[in-house]
């Protein structure tokens, strides 16, 4: 637990970082960019779909009648936005965790290395083939379980419970094998991970949910369609924020439990000098 609090104070100091907030600008840029190039051409069609689908339930149309009797018809054209943002969420939560663990924990993995772990060897367990290979089917699985598990968020409660779990097991997945790469061996990995799975995980499951902070944002646009251009970005700048915090949390812990980890093993014993040939001529006579 000492070791889960200190990684997590200094990934919070480090997050006032200049050089972790000039980072944390790239994903924003091509992510927001992203998203009003697909808006621009797709938010028009996506609008018409999603209304053809509501009318065509007759629960969500007694629902209509019942607000056209209180004079709240207006909020009809709102619904459609906020179901397609609603379920685009998800996708843009992975795709900002995948930016981060791309663009951002590298350079940051860097710096805390140069900082707290200078003299910490490279043994380059890992690649970035391996990685990204791990990093498209943990996605995989994830976008899976995500689609499965649609129906279930009609129940408020798991709404809120299971796309942060999903974030949160993704990101574990994802951000342990990135900062370890480079420094641990992959005996040094796999004995490292799972010594400390469970800590691991937690750190996931804890920045999942803080993921889910912009869900306030996607509330307020509800009632400010129009702010939409705004609301978006500053989402999408807290979802990168948010795991570039993961991604430096997961740095700090797990240099550290590496640094622990080499400290504690037994180390080996210096080879033996062998000794000094004996002239011939002071060898006895055979």
């Amino acid at each position: 637990m000492k070791l889960l609090l200190d990684a997590f104070w200094r990934a919070v100091a480090y997050c006032l970082h200049p050089r972790v907030i000039a980072l944390s600008l790239l994903p924003l840029v091509l992510m927001v960019a992203a998203a009003l190039a697909l808006g621009y051409f797709f938010w028009d069609a996506a609008i018409d779909a999603v209304n053809a689908a509501l009318d065509g339930w007759s629960l969500v149309n007694a629902l209509f009648a019942w607000l056209d009797r209180f004079g709240l018809a207006g909020l009809k054209s709102g619904l459609a936005p906020l179901v397609i943002v609603f379920l685009a969420t998800p996708v843009i939560v992975i795709v900002a965790l995948l930016a981060v663990a791309a663009l951002m924990t590298p350079a940051m993995l860097g710096l805390v290395a140069r900082r707290r772990f200078p003299a910490l060897e490279r043994k380059h367990g890992g690649s970035l083939l391996a990685g990204s290979l791990g990093a498209l089917l943990a996605t995989l699985v994830a976008l899976l379980v995500l689609v499965v598990s649609i129906p279930l968020w009609l129940v408020p409660p798991l709404a809120l419970v299971i796309p942060p779990l999903v974030w949160g097991w993704l990101a574990y997945r994802v951000l342990s094998y990135d900062v370890l790469a480079e420094h641990a061996s992959r005996e040094e990995r796999l004995a490292l991970i799972g010594t400390h799975r469970w800590p691991l995980l937690g750190i996931g499951v804890l920045t999942g949910y803080l993921g889910a902070a912009p869900s306030l944002v996607w509330a307020s646009g509800v009632l400010f369609v129009a702010l939409a251009p705004v609301l978006v970005p500053a989402a999408i700048w807290i979802y990168t924020l948010v795991f570039a915090f993961a991604a430096l949390w997961f740095a700090h812990y797990c240099l550290a439990a590496l640094q622990a980890q080499r400290d504690a093993a037994p180390g080996l014993l210096p080879p033996l000098n062998p000794l000094p040939a004996v002239p011939a001529a002071l060898l006895p006579p055979p």
